[in-house]
């Protein structure tokens, strides 16, 4: 099997997504597990939000590792009850890779060029600039640990982001953030 290839081979793109599953035999599985981690029922005043600065697209491992690292630093500094961390983008497009082989005798056994349409070797999700990556709710006192944690995940992902930080006007619950962006009374 081929090692993965670095996030810089997919970080851009051109055309249409590639998203229609029913024309594609063997697109892989969404490897992300849950979406929404810690108290996901809880009140918040705050909500600081990873924002991508540039178009681009996310691979699902980068998203997955991100999603990972922010979780773990939240959970041990505030503990699971003092923050909801919601992972806002999904990995609809498929990405495709023709495959070289690169040894002795490999141009008997490969087409070149011919029907170099790809097979599909993963996931990624496309972001535009300004738009959601992942998102924290927690308390006043916690935005410093909610904005680390942000700042470490947008480590492993492979295009710019910011942390933008909203103080919601009244402590809310996750139907308060109407299309990630703060509600008015």
């Amino acid at each position: 099997m081929c090692p993965l290839r670095p996030g810089r081979c997919y970080r851009h793109f051109s055309g249409p997504p590639y998203t229609r599953l029913e024309y594609i035999p063997g697109a892989p599985q969404v490897q992300i597990p849950k979406f929404d981690l810690g108290n996901v029922n809880g009140k918040f005043e705050v909500v600081v939000k990873l924002v991508a600065e540039e178009n681009g697209q996310i691979r699902a491992n980068a998203l997955e590792a991100a999603r990972q690292m922010a979780h773990k630093y939240l959970a041990s500094k505030i503990g699971e009850q003092n923050y909801h961390l919601r992972l806002v983008t999904y990995p609809h497009h498929v990405l495709r890779e023709n495959k070289m082989l690169a040894m002795a005798g490999a141009d008997r056994l490969q087409e070149g060029m011919r029907l170099a349409f790809g097979t599909p070797v993963g996931r990624a999700a496309r972001v535009y600039r300004g738009s959601v990556v992942m998102y924290v709710r927690t308390r006043k006192e916690y935005i410093d640990h909610a904005k680390e944690a942000l700042r470490r995940a947008s480590s492993k992902i492979s295009i710019p982001c910011r942390i933008v930080v909203e103080e919601l006007s009244e402590p809310r619950g996750p139907e308060g953030i109407v299309g990630f962006v703060k509600v008015g009374s």
